[in-house]
């Protein structure tokens, strides 16, 4: 197979992990008899600092031009100014709205020999093994007005939540379908008792629920799934929520795993082509120093192989090089417990490699 994947590391540790699942990738293409070609653009912050803009037109086309998107992370505090017209982020947000890209996947597995890795007591997590289905184009992030003004009572702003019917309806089909080859659950996360655009959200899933009786949907408030997912986190299967809880609630799932740099994501559309990425951000303090977790990444990658380019074996073996590697006792820093081997970024993309090349 022949397929061009546009790498974008962006910013800190993006150019350290998308390197090392770039590494993993063309181990991948030598193993099984591919050709990838991995076209670089920039991003983010460094994109601003090259060009004004935090998505240069040449990045976007690129991406059009590509199978599928490996992305790093965005961001940190040179840019973090809040007067400032032009933010790294909005590099990604764009990235997301001319791609299309609405549904955003985000799997949180536990794997047994990281269960000290997690702050939690190990009777609570065992077995957790969810994915969080976010909407990715509407909400707070998108909708309109959005805006810093000066009032009568000083400086004020406004962010509006926005939703369609149909924004509600294809993401959480997304969710029954995905669920549909698991444990056939959907908990639909609103806050529907608050907002008209959650009351929307609750009167929609349900109609998409309906239409899908094989699958078993409940509804909870997104105070309670916060809640819920430190204290009962293995009972859930699939969540599906809007922009801004989706966010915000998978970056208190990622604890389960046990760190941030284990968890990937895809960002996916109407078409095969998708945004795929760690959900971690740029750890500028550690960029450049061979400490990040690159496992996050790479997972990244193996979504990227299942679901753009249709290699589910090759994703396979992605995902057990990188279970084998965890239970030989390897570990970067963010997952180290006793009696384990520390490594390095470099050294972990080695060591997933490797078990790729032999399998």
């Amino acid at each position: 197979m022949q397929a061009t994947i546009a790498v974008l590391p962006g910013d800190g540790i993006g150019v350290d992990v998308t390197a090392e699942a770039v590494k993993v990738l063309k181990t991948v293409a030598e193993t099984y008899g591919h050709q990838f070609s991995y076209p670089s653009g920039l991003v983010g912050g460094v994109a601003i600092d090259e060009t004004g803009t935090a998505l240069p037109p040449e990045s976007l086309d690129l991406c059009r031009a590509s199978d599928a998107i490996l992305l790093g992370a965005v961001g940190g505090p040179k840019w973090d100014d809040p007067r400032a017209a032009v933010r790294p982020e909005q590099g990604l947000l764009a990235l997301r709205k001319e791609l299309g890209l609405y549904a955003n996947l985000r799997p949180v597995k536990l794997y047994d020999c990281l269960i000290d890795a997690s702050t939690l007591k190990p009777e609570i997590v065992r077995g957790v093994d969810l994915i969080v289905v976010r909407e990715l184009t509407g909400g707070l992030y998108f909708g309109q007005p959005s805006k810093r003004f000066d009032g009568p009572n000083g400086r004020e702003a406004v962010d509006t939540m926005a939703y369609s019917e149909r924004e509600v309806e294809r993401v959480v089909q997304v969710a029954c379908d995905l669920a549909r080859n698991r444990r056939k659950k959907v908990t639909s996360v609103d806050k529907q008792n608050v907002l008209s655009t959650s009351r929307l959200w609750r009167e929609v899933a349900t109609e998409v629920a309906q239409r899908n009786p094989d699958i078993t949907v409940e509804h909870l408030l997104v105070d309670n799934c916060a809640m819920q997912l430190i204290k009962r986190p293995a009972e859930f299967d699939v969540l599906v929520t809007e922009n801004t809880f989706g966010d915000i609630l998978t970056d208190e799932a990622s604890m389960l795993a046990g760190s941030m740099g284990m968890l990937p994501s895809a960002s996916l559309g109407a078409g095969k082509r998708g945004l795929y990425e760690p959900i971690h951000g740029s750890a500028p303090r550690h960029a450049g120093k061979n400490v990040a977790n690159p496992i996050a990444t790479i997972l990244s990658a193996a979504m990227l192989l299942r679901y753009s380019l249709g290699l589910s074996a090759e994703a396979d073996a992605v995902e057990a090089a990188v279970q084998r590697t965890l239970d030989d006792g390897y570990r970067t820093y963010d997952i180290q417990s006793p009696g384990t081997t520390l490594v390095g970024t470099r050294e972990m993309g080695d060591l997933i490699a490797a078990r790729i090349a032999r399998s």
